[in-house]
């Protein structure tokens, strides 16, 4: 058995039903990704978009791609015929141009709005009121080619679990907020996107539905 199967059935054994595992591919060769879609990966998550065009072109066509990074306008082109959830939205602007792109290609795309909760400034995505402040002024609801899927989040880059477990709460009440404010009646608001190899098993006991895991599977 390779490490990374080993790695991923290790992982799936922990996981309650619901909880989608995304395998975070970026910097990882097409050999890697191939060698976890033999392992039963079908979801993958890249942060490049032109790398991720590439690894597309080349590995199996079932893949369900996930775009976990900071997303340029300029790259939506190169993803949107095929991207499977965008989870980092972090402006309206984006979300504009993501449905532009989308209606070119003749989709619909879904996509997560990125929540800035984390200490450090690098990181990118709305603050919470920023987001109500979006979606309360409404004019993403004449956007016809995107669908907004739910919430996305990066915890504090801390060993301090009590610290995650709140930012993850935080999150996962706006999530529940904006549920039923905004989409109340639809179900298809229905994920929440926490938890990277450090600190998944606390996100999904806060209610994440998709974790990100690179380095707990390719780390070899």
């Amino acid at each position: 058995m390779s490490d990374i199967r080993r790695n991923i059935e290790k992982i799936r054994a922990t996981l309650p039903d619901g909880v989608t595992l995304i395998a975070v591919s970026k910097y990882h060769p097409i050999e890697a990704i191939a060698e976890a879609y033999d392992a039963g990966g079908r979801d993958f998550g890249e942060s490049k978009a032109q790398d991720l065009r590439i690894k597309q072109q080349a590995l199996p066509k079932d893949i369900k791609w996930h775009f976990i990074g900071h997303l340029q306008s300029n790259k939506i082109k190169y993803i949107a015929p095929f991207i499977h959830l965008i989870h980092s939205i972090d402006t309206l602007r984006l979300l504009q141009e993501v449905d532009k792109h989308a209606a070119k290609a003749g989709r619909v795309i879904p996509c997560l709005l990125q929540i800035h909760i984390a200490e450090e400034e690098t990181k990118f995505g709305f603050t919470p009121d920023e987001c109500r402040a979006m979606l309360d002024e409404g004019s993403w609801r004449k956007l016809k080619n995107i669908q907004i899927r739910g919430l996305m989040c990066m915890a504090s880059n801390t060993d301090n679990d009590v610290q995650i477990k709140e930012e993850f709460a935080a999150v996962k009440a706006l999530f529940d907020e904006i549920r039923e404010k905004h989409f109340s009646g639809d179900g298809s608001f229905d994920t929440f996107s926490a938890g990277m190899s450090d600190d998944y098993p606390i996100a999904i006991e806060a209610g994440s539905t998709h974790i990100r895991v690179g380095s707990n599977i390719f780390a070899v």
